[in-house]
């Protein structure tokens, strides 16, 4: 490769002319993969007498190749490989470069470090070590500091790595102890070099206790030098020369970054090993854990409370991050008995000078609600943005204390209470509405907690009046918003006056009206609980148009996909009264979907383009769309009995449809395979708009949606059922339809559950197109048996099932076609053995139907056209009947009880009176469940005579979970020493694999079956063979017992029943 054409080709790169830098760029992806091009690049990056913009055009296209090409898949082109000999080279050189190169072209090589060791190293990579090592004893600081940013690369490979990190403990042998001596002797350095230092130092630990805390680590005589570095970091004064005024770039620099990264691992160190109320009694970090809060947490705690006290004083500045690890290690400090005695006398303190100025608004929150109100929406509102924010963790710490510690509660009322207090009782002039607002920040976080306790409770409707309600005229916009939070927080409350609740609903309408952006959204948020009040729901009727309208234009404003939670749930409470202009509001989300969708742009391909910010960004905008098409979704499901307006909707959502499947949004599939399975459930029928849209699914399927079966299975099956009269007569349709399948029976790309996906669709089509779809029966059997043929060929229970039902629907489909091809494929046996022996696992009512029908298919069979494997195996036919209904009553009561569960059928005046029977003298059961009710009740409203979670300052603090996480600890334990031992477990294993759970009733599936009655079926089939083929019928019934007889006698005079019945109803049905 000539160097000179190609530092030519670079430098071409920052040519201001377009067209010269646009060619240059072609040129340089034209020579990917060109043998040399990579070692060339390198040595233009190196070469000190190369123009640094060049080195920098260099080094960017060197990543980028390295990052594509150095892991090589199957789908790598032969000609971009990366040659081994160039791969040595690379490998060989890459620290040499490092240490030579300018700090701009340092981060490119760093990324380019990275990518080799997560693939090559330690196989390929066997001397990187030694190479680390002679850099870090060098006698030159930056060679040093290149050696720590090597070391800081190969810890990086095993931050999460759980598995196969073998070679950490030899890093941590070898590099620890002595960057551990370059960090004690940088401590007290005061310049800009030793941060850098001491914060790459810190990452290398960090990187190695993220998943794991090796033992070498849990040694006193690593902990105790290590950990007294970390605390003479956290204590140590930032050096004040050269320091930024600004609050942001002081944040980042040096100096702070080291001491955050000191904070995060003494966190680590304490929150995931060293806290015993964080472990099991199994895990191996128990001792650890024991010795650490005794003998070093407190030191831990000792230097925070200082650091806490000179900030508190103003002789020290904290940066946010810092902050904000502060309060997670106070939050874990209050569960340790230990450590909370020694917090104890200082909780007040840090409530009052901690927790409530983190709490109060801020000027930084003022300058951020004026400048961009839409990103102080996301800060202040959107909780998946909350992980790294000090106000977020000073809340939980607060929290915890007051769940806990009754002290704790007691103490952060008090101080909530006596700030009220004092704005109420202050003149406008002296009022600080910052403070108010923090103290009801303070109320709000506790709202679970004091309605949970009577006495408390029963004290905030006069708080509302006097201390909430007012602010919804406040001149402050911060304390208008919070009002409506409080609302919302405190939505459980049930308001004795009922003019308080119509007081706050007009409150929150006429909030809802502001012009501040924060105020309308809490506002928002605030009104979707309030419609459990019935009154509060009345008198939302009139204003649904205008909410919907707001909630609309703020969703055009801002992507919170909270906003679009309470347009669904309005949505789905007042379909009705929306109804009128339905239409409006769905081209209405339709807009804002379209909007969304085009906000979110092309996706970036460039590695540079992309940031953490548009990540979050995208992803934004991404929950959003998602909220809108599920409120679409709900909108049509909502008015299914209104078919005029069902038409015009689904017209108004085809721009929505047609987008999201033509440009591949595959983060949308999800959703608007949702909208197409309700436009044509609702529909129940298929217009010509929707027959337009199924062509796009086939194509988007075959392009980008082959792992889309089961999203799209109910719109498919929907089409199948609701189109049947095109499918029955068109042939294309049809084999669209067999493609779907066995593109997804054959894909490698799958799994089981795809193919379940697949069985159904066979069974939709075969159900709903009898005597239509002859020629795909012979394919459909072939794809199965590829599965059910070999004795390992499934796995799970789901998918042997389905795969026997498409085998059962083909038997009653055709079942003497279904019968010669068994036999002629050698399927017959096979299938009939596995058919039989799970039997147990058809327990949904379809399934049993579905049995039921199939076996009675092949008793119409005419016995000279049946295997012999039937013909010996006669009376077994009717075995597997009997069998069936016995466990048909129960299959249908577990379906009543779920269609219960879900309302479905709630109207069903029979099932009331069947329940009230079966109820009858149960009144003793019904009073134990009422006792047991109050006490939950009384439990949860912290009735004096019940325990509150409230511990004993002498007691540890369990997490949610514990429990079971102990549990889940043991069982594992007691399966380890099983497997120590040797025995049996592994047999017994399998038997729990196939002591399978009853597949869950599929409440919402619809077939043909359905309307079929089992008992008058198997009567009209029995009672013909009797008559019309006596010695089959004989062969058939030779083996049954007396109870067999008696329940075959009473299945009929069932069946007999129930034909007169449908023939009664029929008669009335054509007479109406």
């Amino acid at each position: 490769m000539d160097i000179q054409t190609l530092y030519n080709l670079f430098q071409a790169t920052f040519q201001p002319d377009p067209n010269i830098r646009i060619q240059a760029e072609l040129q340089l992806k034209q020579l990917e993969g060109t043998q040399g091009a990579l070692l060339a690049s390198m040595q233009i990056i190196g070469s000190e007498d190369s123009v640094l913009h060049v080195r920098q055009a260099a080094s960017i296209y060197f990543k980028n190749a390295v990052k594509r090409y150095w892991f090589e898949t199957e789908s790598t082109p032969a000609h971009l490989k990366i040659s081994e000999s160039d791969k040595d080279t690379i490998k060989g050189s890459i620290l040499q470069l490092l240490a030579s190169a300018p700090q701009i072209i340092r981060t490119q090589l760093l990324t380019v470090l990275g990518t080799i060791l997560s693939n090559d190293f330690p196989a390929k990579y066997p001397g990187y070590l030694s190479q680390v090592q002679s850099l870090l004893q060098s006698q030159d600081p930056k060679i040093v500091f290149v050696g720590l940013l090597a070391l800081k690369e190969v810890t990086r490979v095993y931050k999460f790595k759980v598995s196969d990190r073998e070679p950490v403990d030899e890093i941590i042998a070898t590099f620890f102890p002595a960057i551990q001596q370059i960090g004690t002797g940088l401590i007290s350095a005061n310049n800009v070099e030793a941060a850098e230092m001491l914060k790459i130092i810190f990452k290398c630990y960090h990187h190695t206790i993220q998943i794991d805390l090796s033992e070498r680590l849990r040694d006193n005589a690593s902990l105790v030098p290590w950990g007294t570095l970390f605390i003479q970091m956290v204590e140590k004064p930032v050096p004040t020369e050269g320091l930024p005024t600004d609050l942001e770039e002081l944040e980042k620099h040096p100096w702070w970054k080291a001491k955050r990264w000191a904070y995060q691992c003494l966190n680590r160190l304490y929150t995931r090993y060293g806290n015993p109320t964080a472990l099991t009694s199994e895990s191996k970090f128990k001792p650890f854990a024991n010795s650490f809060i005794v003998n070093f947490a407190p030191n831990i705690l000792t230097a925070y409370l200082k650091q806490v006290e000179l900030w508190v004083a103003k002789q020290a500045w904290l940066s946010p991050r810092v902050l904000c690890l502060m309060g997670n290690f106070f939050e874990e400090s209050v569960k340790d008995k230990h450590i909370w005695s020694m917090m104890k006398p200082h909780s007040e303190t840090l409530i009052t000078h901690f927790v409530f100025p983190q709490l109060c608004f801020t000027s930084e929150d003022e300058a951020l609600w004026v400048d961009d109100p839409v990103e102080y929406v996301h800060a202040k509102i959107d909780v998946l943005e909350d992980f790294t924010s000090p106000s977020t963790a000073a809340t939980n710490f607060m929290t915890v204390m007051a769940r806990y510690r009754q002290n704790a509660f007691m103490q952060i009322l008090a101080l909530a209470n006596s700030v009220l207090q004092k704005y109420n009782e202050s003149p406008a002039e002296a009022k600080n509405p910052r403070e108010k607002d923090g103290a009801l920040v303070m109320i709000g976080a506790l709202a679970p907690l004091i309605l949970r306790k009577k006495s408390l409770s029963s004290m905030m409707e006069p708080f509302f009046v006097n201390h909430v309600f007012p602010e919804f005229k406040s001149q402050y916009p911060f304390l208008r918003a919070r009002a409506c939070e409080m609302v919302n927080q405190f939505s459980d409350l049930d308001f004795e006056d009922s003019n308080n609740v119509a007081f706050a609903f007009t409150s929150l309408m006429e909030s809802l009206r502001d012009s501040q952006l924060p105020v309308k959204v809490t506002a928002a948020l605030a009104l979707r609980p309030m419609i459990r009040h019935e009154a509060v729901c009345e008198a939302m009727k009139p204003h649904l148009q205008f909410i919907m309208h707001e909630l609309l234009a703020m969703t055009n404003q801002i992507d919170v996909d909270t906003l679009s939670e309470v347009m669904d749930e309005f949505v789905e409470v007042f379909a009705q009264d929306l109804a009128p202009f339905a239409v409006q509001l769905c081209e209405q989300l339709r807009d804002t979907f379209l909007r969304i969708c085009a906000d979110m742009g092309p996706n970036a391909e460039g590695v540079e383009a992309i940031t953490d910010r548009a990540i979050d960004e995208a992803s934004d905008k991404t929950m959003a769309a998602m909220g809108v098409l599920k409120t679409m979704g709900t909108l049509i499901l909502s008015l299914e009995s209104t078919p005029e307006v069902l038409n015009q909707l689904e017209i108004a959502l085809l721009p929505v449809i047609t987008f999201t499947l033509q440009n591949a949004i595959i983060d949308l599939f999800d959703g608007v395979f949702e909208i197409i399975d309700s436009c044509t459930f609702s529909a129940k029928a298929i217009s010509a708009n929707m027959w337009g849209v199924f062509e796009l699914i086939y194509k988007t399927f075959k392009e980008s949606a082959l792992d889309f079966m089961e999203e799209m299975l109910p719109s498919l099956d929907n089409y199948i059922s609701y189109g049947k009269d095109v499918f029955s007569t068109n042939e294309n349709v049809q084999h669209t339809i067999y493609d779907i399948i066995e593109s997804v029976m054959k894909s490698d790309r799958l799994g089981e559950n795809d193919r379940v996906q697949a069985c159904k669709l066979a069974e939709s089509l075969m159900l709903n197109c009898r005597g239509h779809v002859d020629k795909y029966i012979a394919p459909i059997l072939n794809l199965v048996f590829h599965y059910l043929a070999p004795e390992e060929g499934i796995q799970t229970v789901e998918f042997r099932v389905q795969a026997l039902e498409v085998v059962m629907n083909a038997l009653y489909y055709n079942a003497p076609v279904t019968l010669r091809l068994l036999e002629e494929n050698g399927w017959t046996q096979r299938f009939l053995t596995v058919w039989f022996a799970n039997l147990d696992k058809f327990s949904r009512v379809h399934d049993k139907k579905l049995s039921i029908f199939a076996l009675c298919s092949i008793l119409n069979v005419p016995v000279a056209q049946l295997p012999p494997a039937l013909q010996s195996g006669w009376p077994q036919i009717l075995n597997g009947i009997l069998t069936n209904f016995e466990g048909l009553p129960v299959a249908q009561a577990k379906r009543k009880e779920m269609e219960k569960m879900y309302n479905i059928g709630s109207d069903d005046d029979s099932d009331e009176d069947s329940d009230a029977d079966s109820n009858a003298g149960d009144d003793s059961d019904d009073d134990d469940d009422e006792e047991e009710q109050n006490a939950l009740e009384a439990a949860l409203a912290g009735d004096d005579d019940v325990e509150e979670e409230w511990v004993d300052d002498e007691e540890d603090v369990y997490d949610e979970g514990h429990e079971y996480l102990e549990y889940l600890a043991q069982q594992a334990s007691k399966t380890r020493a099983a497997k120590a031992a040797g025995g049996d477990e592994e047999e017994e294993e399998e038997d729990d694999e196939e002591d399978f759970g009853d597949l869950e009733e599929e409440i919402y599936f619809e077939s043909p079956l359905d309307d079929l009655d089992p008992y008058i079926v198997f009567r009209e089939v029995f009672t013909g063979l009797q008559q019309h083929n006596p010695a089959s019928y004989a062969e058939l019934t030779k083996e049954t017992t007396p109870e067999q007889q008696e329940y075959i006698i009473q299945l009929i005079n069932v069946g007999e029943v129930n034909a007169t019945a449908a023939a009664e109803n029929a008669a009335a049905a054509a007479e109406a």
